[in-house]
């Protein structure tokens, strides 16, 4: 690294000597000496140097005002002297440093050795030919001379397994490296830049701008380059990311007018002229001594890594080590800086994946020390034969032979599949999710999407489609409901109006004629200032004249807009000395300054206190009520003599006249409600936090269906939200918050802090038991904090500045709500896909575990191969999570209510199909073991010495074990219990080759593999008898899950719940997240009986509940009140200092949840939300699957308490 940059210093320097005479007036160092000053420095540099910032253009030869050329000649010369503006990447790890690194995996080091020791040995003969026989008979029989040589058989098969799984794993890293780098190079793709060439502003993507470009900036922006301020309008700058200082720097062209890439706008706009581009750039020189450190850092990353032990390599991929939810509360608090905490899926997964590693190492070991001691006293003890010297090797053979087994065992135990399948998972769905106008920013975001419980949204641009039209308004004391007739104005009052519209909005804000014929015209720009040009012309004006008359440099003093000022405001000189400012922003906060309004014929009159309250009352909330937005217009005028002091800005933006009063419509997307439906009945609370008006919020959030009339929910403003969650101090408390944010629904006028705070809030709560997973969506470079703080954060594609893309997890690429239904779609579905390969996966390395263990206890030699079970991992591992992890999604994914954090990665009924399947299996293959050869009438496999040749009765054994596991793959389609494991089996192509591709191979290897796959051909009729004891794992998962899960007691965990009286048997099937089915059809009978009780019931708990809420008061509601979960009240739980995450589902079985209920009525004013909670009434068990889906919105009695 060090050298290329050398070279590249030198040749830079080389070049230095040529670039006055390539004819510009500056050399790159040169340029790069003055970016690096700051401030007054800069400025005087400026001057000596360059004569100021024009004298600086000009020996760039560049235009301040119509920028470069454009000429390709030029621009490939600039490039070549100056440089691209390119970062170049670091160079990804190559094939081979993936392969390397997936050897380090421990098991398949163990296993490298113990092949490696087995093939020493095989071609190690010891002296003296009689000794051999008089050595070990311990495993019957002895070896005949041909079979001898093929000792290294085994060996080398090992060995050749290895091969296949360490490049399988490089190959899936090297992919998802590739995949990740061409979304990186998209998304960079993706941001472009207003740039000035030829006197025309156009859009450049960043990569293409050149030392000498004229650049726009605006608010919002994150500068592409290095350049020196022209001319800005109160442009401040956000420099942390370069300085670490979080203060905005004020920018102006006689202060300090060095602009550094890679800093963001927080305020203002103005122009640039750029003199420093990629690896020249101060964020490009950043990067180059980054590049020279990284590479020192891994290597001692690496170190740390070697000696984290073998639990922690065996899950790599996974990037955490043990420890679940306990540790949780004390990472937060350590991990506040950093992004996120780890996504829920993958705390579960390592937890699990340990326990799994650690039995499957105890399970080897166990294997390996009886193998051994068998042996050792079968031989020495029992037939009292002394140890040989020339015999060691043979009994070394033997040992390896055993320790080979132990290994084998290990491997089949530990699912090294596991991260593969949410590696393999993951991609796929970030790879489909592009499709669906979700860029992925970050892998874990989309899992952890599936189980949000919460999304705070914006309004404009998400919920609304952000073509802001005016439709109504009031000027000259009349209120109207359409835009009026130009006739019906007094020529004043509308020159007023024009002129203050078209100057104070920004110049980069246009209305083009549209793309189609007979399509909109095109909005560019600030969308609200679109619907405010959009007046104009409806008013038969042109804004455009009025701007060439004042150009943008000729505008005196521009105020921009912020979210603290919500107002603009432009100040110009007028031809007599004196100015006029104009000012436009939201209704209530510009008429609060006003004291003057235009009557009909234009002239100002007072506007009085209670005038303002009047307008207020019959103009603004009629206009916001209707979901208008509203914007007030004004203007000042100001004498030249003396020049008001314009930094004043209190008494400077005070005292204005308004003009007229504009209600803009941004009608709702066509699809939102729907979505919004969507989400509601998928458990996932949807809120609205927007800066308009309250009455526009409320409009707005009913059209969507946010809210419902009835129910039981609160709009508030910022104002009334920090009012009620801060104390006397000012300081936020979470009680108080505890309180707002369960029935919050809509948050009007709210400031980016609330945003955050809201988000911080929720996410920091503690009364529900489940821990709140809080989507947001923003796309100001205000809403970063949010977007930071929340577990998924979206950001616009489209109407996104790049602050807001940077802090985000997703973007957006069409800014629309109803991408992000689909986001939880795709979550749910990567968690699904996981659940069902953990079921397969944890089916076969049961099976597996047993078989080889019990095997080598009775026989002294497992019945499955090495190189038999290392196919078998190869087939349950890698093929099978590339099959269950390419599942498509179905609509039926957000029938439920998300998981949460505490829902045990295995349900009951998982755990129902793995103990079901498991048994069958074994049952059939110690049949065959122990009975297999009278059953075909074959020579028997057991007790064969060591090196015989394959026997047919193990090759059935293994056959019959594989054809099990295709079928059983099928089972594992389905994760809920239902009935139809084929259904849409068609629309995964990738599932059903790998089905058909494992047979094939499976046919050749039993056919070909021979010696090395210790197998012997079979005929057809053993084949199909193969096939048919495959085929019964489909006939018996029908049967497994005819079972319901209330009838298997013993899937629960005792002692987890502590009984409470029990009520009656028809609550049982109310809450049931998983969808039962079997559970359902039994019951169908005993429903009629049921609804009669029901009713009853109900009605006695809502009296119940009444009568307890007169007497509780409505005003507390318990800090542990849970929300979403709102069945399990935490004082029916053992009191555990760490919440115990069951490994195996034992909540969704009967008794369990009727002590759940039973909790219900003695404390029904837990919390008064009716929409989440609404004490659950009716539980109608008939309906089928919408009924099980406890968010079924039918389904809760809307009782607002």
């Amino acid at each position: 690294m060090g050298d290329m940059s050398n070279s590249g210093f030198y040749a830079k320097n080389q070049r230095n000597e040529d670039n006055h005479a390539a004819g510009f007036g500056c050399s790159v160092m040169e340029l790069r000496s003055l970016m690096e000053l700051r401030g007054t420095e800069a400025v005087v540099k400026l001057q000596e140097d360059y004569t100021g910032v024009e004298g600086l253009c000009k020996r760039l030869k560049t235009s301040p005002t119509e920028g470069l050329a454009g000429a390709q000649i030029d621009l490939d010369k600039r490039r070549e002297i100056y440089g691209k503006n390119l970062i170049p990447p670091k160079t990804p790890k190559t094939f081979l440093q993936l392969v390397w690194e997936a050897l380090q995996d421990v098991t398949l080091i163990i296993l490298e050795i113990a092949a490696l020791i087995s093939l020493g040995l095989s071609f190690y003969h010891p002296p003296g030919e009689s000794g051999g026989e008089s050595c070990a008979t311990g495993a019957g029989g002895v070896e005949d001379e041909g079979e001898a040589d093929a000792g290294w058989i085994e060996g080398a098969a090992i060995l050749l397994s290895v091969v296949c799984v360490v490049l399988v794993t490089a190959f899936n890293d090297w992919s998802k490296e590739k995949q990740f780098r061409g979304l990186q190079s998209r998304i960079e793709q993706e941001q472009k830049f207003q740039v000035v060439r030829g006197s025309q502003v156009i859009q450049l993507p960043v990569s293409d701008i050149v030392v000498g470009d004229i650049a726009q900036i605006k608010y919002g922006d994150l500068l592409p380059a290095d350049g020196v301020l022209i001319q800005g309008n109160d442009l401040k700058i956000d420099e942390s990311s370069l300085t670490g200082e979080s203060d905005h720097v004020k920018k102006c062209a006689d202060m300090d007018p060095m602009l550094l890439s890679g800093t963001h706008v927080m305020e203002g706009s103005g122009r640039m002229v750029v003199t420093a581009v990629g690896v020249n750039s101060q964020t490009g020189i950043i990067f180059t001594l980054l590049g020279a450190g990284t590479e020192e850092e891994e290597k001692k990353e690496k170190k740390v890594k070697k000696q984290d032990g073998a639990a922690a390599m065996e899950m790599q991929p996974l990037k955490s080590a043990e420890g679940g939810e306990s540790d949780e509360k004390e990472k937060k608090k350590r991990v506040h800086g950093s992004k996120k905490e780890k996504s829920v899926l993958q705390g579960k997964l390592t937890k699990l994946a340990v326990q799994i590693g650690k039995a499957g190492l105890l399970m080897s070991a166990i294997t390996v020390i009886i193998l051994v001691l068998y042996f050792a006293i079968d031989n020495f003890v029992l037939q009292k034969q002394p140890w040989l010297p020339e015999c060691t090797p043979i009994y070394v053979q033997y040992f390896v032979k055993f320790f080979i087994i132990g290994v084998t065992v290990l491997v089949v135990a530990v699912p090294e599949g596991l991260p593969l399948a949410v590696t393999i998972s993951l991609a796929y769905s970030v790879k489909k999710m592009m499709k669906d106008n979700n860029l992925v920013r970050h892998l874990d975001a989309c899992e952890t999407m599936g189980n949000a419980t919460a999304i705070c949204s914006d309004k404009t641009g998400t919920l609304t489609t952000n073509r802001m039209t005016a439709v109504q308004c009031y000027m000259g004391d009349v209120h109207y409901r359409e835009i009026p007739d130009p006739g019906a104005l007094s020529p004043k009052l509308l020159d007023l109006l024009v002129n203050s519209i078209s100057l104070n909005s920004a110049y980069t804000t246009k209305i083009l004629p549209p793309d189609k014929e007979g399509g909109l015209p095109k909005q560019v720009g600030n969308k609200t200032e679109c619907g405010l040009l959009g007046l104009v012309l409806d008013l038969k004006r042109d804004y455009q004249p009025i701007r060439n008359q004042i150009p943008e440099e000729k505008l005196y003093k521009v105020y921009t807009f912020n979210s603290s000022r919500k107002s603009m405001s432009t100040v110009i000189k007028l031809s007599d000395g004196n100015f006029r400012m104009y000012s436009k922003g939201a209704s209530e906060i510009v008429l609060k300054k006003c004291n003057h309004i235009l009557n009909e014929v234009g002239e100002a009159r007072v506007f009085r206190p209670r005038d303002k309250d009047e307008m207020v009352k019959k103009v603004i909330e009629p206009m916001a009520c209707e979901g208008l937005r509203t914007i007030c217009v004004a203007y000042r005028d100001f004498s030249g003599d003396p020049e008001p002091n314009w930094d004043d800005e209190t008494n400077i933006l005070n005292n204005l006249t308004a003009i007229c009063v504009v209600g803009i419509e941004d009608p709702v997307r066509p699809e939102v409600p729907d979505a919004i439906l969507k989400c509601q009945r998928a458990g996932i609370t949807v809120r609205m936090v927007t800066g308009d008006n309250i009455n526009t919020a409320r409009a707005i959030a009913i059209k969507c269906g946010i809210i419902h009339p009835g129910e039981d929910f609160l709009c508030i403003d910022g104002k009334e939200f920090n009012r009620r969650i801060r104390n006397e101090k000012g300081e936020v408390e979470q009680e108080r918050m505890d309180k707002v944010w369960p029935k919050l629904r809509v948050l009007a006028r709210s400031s980016p802090t609330d945003k955050h705070t809201l988000v911080k809030g929720i996410i920091d709560s503690t009364i529900a038991d489940q821990r709140q997973v809080v989507a947001v969506t923003g796309d100001g470079t205000n809403d970063g904090p949010a977007l930071k703080k929340a577990d998924v954060g979206f950001a616009m594609g489209i109407a996104g500045t790049d602050v807001a893309k940077e802090a985000s997890d997703i973007i957006l690429t069409d800014d629309n709500f109803s991408s992000i239904v689909k986001a939880v779609m795709w979550g749910r579905n990567v968690y699904d896909s996981i659940s069902k390969f953990l079921q397969f996966q944890l089916t076969v390395n049961v099976v597996a575990v047993i078989v080889a263990f019990t095997g080598a206890c009775i026989t002294q030699d497992s019945p499955l191969k090495a190189v038999q079970m290392l196919w078998v991992n190869l087939i349950m591992d890698t093929f099978a999570s590339l099959a269950l992890a390419t599942e498509p999604p179905t609509e039926s994914l957000l029938m439920r209510k998300p998981y949460g954090r505490n829902k045990p990665l295995i349900s009951s009924t998982m755990t129902k199909n793995i103990l079901g399947h498991g048994v069958f299996q074994l049952i059939i293959i110690f049949t065959l073991l122990f009975v297999g050869e009278k059953i075909f009438d074959i020579d028997s496999g057991r007790n064969a010495p060591l090196n015989s040749p394959p026997s047919e009765h193990y090759t059935i054994i293994f056959n019959t074990f594989v054809m099990m596991q295709l079928f059983n793959e099928i089972n594992a389609r389905k994760i809920h219990g239902e009935r139809n494991v084929f259904d849409g089996i068609f629309r995964n192509p990738i599932f059903c080759s790998i089905v058909f591709g494992t047979f094939a191979m499976q046919i050749v290897i039993v056919q070909f593999g021979g010696k090395p796959f210790s197998c012997q051909p079979l005929n057809l009729e053993k084949w199909m008898w193969c096939v048919f004891l495959g085929l019964g794992e489909l006939v018996w998962g029908q049967v497994i899950s005819t079972i319901p899960n209330s009838r298997l007691r013993f899937l629960r965990r005792a002692g987890q719940l502590t009984r409470k009286d029990e009520l009656p048997e028809e609550d049982a099937n109310e809450d049931n997240e998983e969808i039962d089915h079997a559970e359902r059809e039994l019951r169908r009978g005993q429903i009629l009986w049921f609804r009669g009780l029901n009713r009853i019931q109900t009605q006695i708990r809502v009296v119940n509940a009444f009568r307890s809420s007169l007497y509780e008061g409505l005003e507390k509601p318990d800090p542990r009140s849970s929300i979403h979960n709102f069945m399990t009240h935490p004082e029916f739980r053992i009191e555990d200092s760490t919440p115990n995450i069951p490994l195996i589902d034992d909540t969704d079985d009967d008794s369990a949840r009727r002590r759940k209920y039973s909790s219900q009525p003695s404390s029904p004013n837990k919390n008064n939300n009716a929409i989440d909670s609404g004490i659950n009434l009716t539980i109608d068990t008939s309906k089928s699957a919408a009924s099980s889906s406890p968010a079924s919105p039918l389904h809760s009695l809307e009782t607002s308490l």
